[in-house]
């Protein structure tokens, strides 16, 4: 399991600042640092599932890291999204049937393609951007990945 921290005391003195930081859109190579079993309670574009998030740690070819969550939904209309996922990180082939193992996920490895999600908030307006994930990039792609040889991140 990832390490998911502790409970902090009313009384105690906090210092760690939170460091977010926003990566440009390319392709980036991650480690899968968390995964956790959570339900998707249904939206207008995807009904009630079960979903995995996974904590997805992104390394720039400076060595400046971000770290990002996605959500891998269970369900029918995503199975091209859970397939892709596994391609990349190499537990998976194309046409090959899998049963996720999701207890090998954590430490796991491949290339993502990263974009800039613009949205705003419901609850005061306010505008906000964050990085998602555009689509996982088969090992064969992993060369066009600049400053990053295959395999070798």
């Amino acid at each position: 399991m990832a390490e998911i921290g502790r409970e902090i005391g009313w009384d105690e003195t906090i210092e760690n600042d939170s460091e977010f930081a926003l990566l440009p859109g390319g392709d980036y190579p991650f480690e899968v640092t968390g995964f956790e079993r959570g339900r998707h309670n249904g939206s207008e574009k995807l009904p009630p599932c079960n979903k995995a998030v996974v904590n997805l740690k992104l390394t720039t070819p400076e060595g400046l890291t971000a770290t990002i969550k996605e959500n891998l939904f269970l369900h029918s209309s995503q199975e091209g999204k859970l397939c892709a996922f596994f391609i990349c990180i190499g537990q998976r082939k194309h046409g090959e049937k899998l049963q996720m193992n999701w207890n090998k996920v954590i430490g796991a490895k491949g290339v993502a393609r990263i974009y800039i999600d613009k949205w705003t908030s419901d609850k005061d307006g306010r505008e906000f951007e964050n990085n998602k994930v555009k689509r996982y990039l088969e090992p064969e792609d992993v060369p066009a990945v600049p400053g990053f040889e295959a395999g070798k991140f």
